[in-house]
């Protein structure tokens, strides 16, 4: 049932290395593209890693972080992050599957764009933050835990040139069989995110 999926999913951060079903992995990608989209562009492509093919992508996210950590940053405002990036590319080491999540009509988030092409943007994130919600909770509906995870932006350029792709990267999903159930993280009351003008 969708509404105790929504309740119950978790962000899971320990995996076992048990292997996830390729037909598991396929119903989480449906779900994905089952979301709405503005214009119905269906801006996203979902690139399956796992096996060597993940370790590579992994040591090119290492080599970003490394040199973001050396003060030839991207984000130089941002280097409060770096360990929490470590962290996020020792779960992705964990989990036996990582999504990679990309916008076909993206440029690349560190060069400058007309109004017009940041709100096309706009839209378009929008559009894929709708499928990986929906893959989260297909996940949680079949019993595999997952991690939505943004930290990919500090090895951008890295990430970018292994997958040899002019796509923008907007993040990744980690995916496997859970090794811990943490409970609910605490929300904002309804009251201070919410106006009715009725």
């Amino acid at each position: 049932m969708i509404s105790q999926a929504i309740y119950d999913r978790r962000s899971i951060r320990k995996y076992k290395s048990q292997e996830v079903p390729e037909e598991l992995l396929e119903e989480i990608l449906k779900a994905g593209r089952a979301a709405p989209s503005g214009k119905n562009k269906q801006p996203w492509k979902f690139i399956v890693l796992g096996g060597a093919h993940k370790e590579e992508m992994l040591r090119a996210m290492e080599a970003g972080i490394e040199r973001e950590k050396r003060g030839e940053a991207m984000l130089p405002g941002s280097a409060q992050g770096l360990p929490d990036a470590e962290n996020t590319l020792r779960i992705m080491r964990e989990a036996p599957i990582v999504i990679l999540i990309m916008n076909i009509y993206g440029t690349n988030p560190f060069g400058a764009v007309t109004a017009e092409e940041r709100v096309a943007e706009i839209v378009n994130t929008l559009s894929i933050g709708a499928a990986v919600e929906n893959m989260l909770l297909r996940a949680q509906e079949l019993g595999i835990g997952t991690l939505w995870i943004a930290n990919t932006f500090f090895a951008y350029r890295e990430l970018v040139y292994y997958l040899e792709t002019e796509y923008q990267l907007l993040g990744a999903v980690a995916a496997g069989y859970g090794e811990e159930t943490p409970g609910p993280r605490p929300r904002k009351s309804l009251e201070s995110m919410v106006e009715y003008w009725l």
